[in-house]
Order: C-alpha cells, then structure tokens, then sequence
C-alpha cells in the first residue's frame, strides 16, 4: 500500500519517497504527497525528481487498478525510467492542490446552504459542481451571499476518525447519493466545518473558510425533473493567489 500523507496534511507540497515499480503506466512509491482521482476530486499532477537530477513529469494521479491500496502516478511514455527502490522527491503542483482545496471546501459550505441529498460532484482546478436531488428552484445570487458569509466568519475547518459502527449510527451524515465512504478499514474520515456541515469526505481542504477567498455562483442548471446542477468559480483567477 501507498502512505497517503495528503490525507493527514493536505498542505505538504513534496515528500521523500522510494520507488515500489515503474512502468508505462506509471510509477508506484511507497509514500506520496499525490491525491489521486476520486471522491469527485481531481488528482494531482507535478513531478518526481530523482537523486541524479532526472525530471519525470506526473500527468494524473489515481488509485491502481490492480494492485488495492497503491496509488499510480501517470507519466508521459517517453519520460525517464526510473527503478524499484530509487529515491525520489515527490512534488506537487501546487496551484492546482490550492485551487482544489479551496473548491473542495466550498461545496462542503454549499451543501450546508442546499439541505438536499447529492448526487454528483466533480471539483478540478477551474471549477466545482455539485448536483442536487431536488425539484425546488434555487437562487445564485443567494447562494453566492451564503458563501461570502461562511467564508468571511473564517470556520476552522479540520478532519477526524470515526468508526464504520459510529457512521452506521449516524447515516444522515453521508449525503453524497453516488459516492460513498470506502469500508474495509475499520474507520471513516470525516470533515467538520465547525459549526456549519459535517460528513464524510477523504479530499484535500483549507483549515479555515477564510482561504477560500472569493468563490461565486457561475451557473444553475435544471439537469433533469428532481436534479439542480450549481457550478462554483473564483471570483479571481486561482494562479493570481499569492
């Protein structure tokens, strides 16, 4: 299995790391910085960096079909080869991971503006959506009000451990339709926004609402008779965040 450090600090940028196998497909290290694809949530993309000084660019990053637990950092078929038990430095992009967090963590604030069961999310580094089972008709600029305030009251944002007993105890707290958390471990990761929304969630996110800056309402869309479709923006472009 990979060690995913993400998961406990979605704020580290590069990380140390051997190579467990490396082939056409990708590389697998035994500890990674890298998301990879799931929950709705991009995976990243960067770099790993060889003692020699060797460049191999990360295109994508996502779970092994393969092999349970590992993860595949996807590179170009041309990139250099590297070799079991090579030490790399793992890095990140890490305008694309702020930009992911900062969306990630918003559409927690949207769900807790829109108490309806969802049931579709994709979050990238240009946008975030959501669909929400619902019929009623909803209100962007609203919505983009309800945001600025959750935002600008900076709710420390953080992440704990539940077990699957205490989730089947709880299962309000899950309102994703289309997602559900892994089971397997013996525990669920769950994020609290103090005091606003709480539910299961294994994406990368800020530690307060107040990093999130200026997000706003782009778009809502009727998809279908009980599904409502909001798309999430930067009021300001992502790269322009010092």
């Amino acid at each position: 299995m990979t060690e995913e450090l993400f998961r406990e600090d979605a704020t580290l940028a590069e990380c140390e790391a051997s190579v467990v196998s490396a082939g056409p497909e990708g590389v697998v290290l035994d500890r990674t910085v890298f998301y990879p694809l799931g929950g709705g949530q991009a995976g990243d993309s960067g770099e790993l960096v060889a003692a020699d000084g060797r460049r191999v660019a990360v295109l994508d990053t996502r779970k092994h079909k393969e092999v349970p637990g590992a993860i595949l950092h996807v590179t170009a078929p041309d990139a250099p080869l590297l070799q079991p038990g090579e030490r790399v430095t793992a890095r990140i992009d890490t305008a694309k991971r702020d930009a992911h967090r900062r969306f990630h963590t918003a559409t927690h604030l949207l769900c807790a503006l829109i108490p309806h069961p969802v049931d579709g999310c994709s979050i990238t580094a240009g946008y975030a959506r959501l669909d929400f089972h619902m019929s009623e008709p909803l209100d962007k600029e609203a919505l983009t009000q309800g945001i600025a305030a959750y935002v600008a009251a900076a709710h420390p944002v953080r992440h704990r451990w539940i077990s699957e007993a205490e989730l089947d105890a709880n299962p309000q707290l899950v309102r994703s339709m289309s997602v559900q958390p892994p089971r397997g471990l013996g525990r669920i990761r769950v994020l609290e926004i103090e005091g606003v929304d709480l539910q299961p969630c294994g994406g990368t996110h800020v530690s307060n609402t107040a990093e999130i800056g200026p997000v706003i309402v782009t778009k809502i869309e009727k998809k279908s008779a009980q599904t409502r479709r909001v798309v999430l923006g930067f009021a300001e472009p992502a790269a322009g965040r010092g």
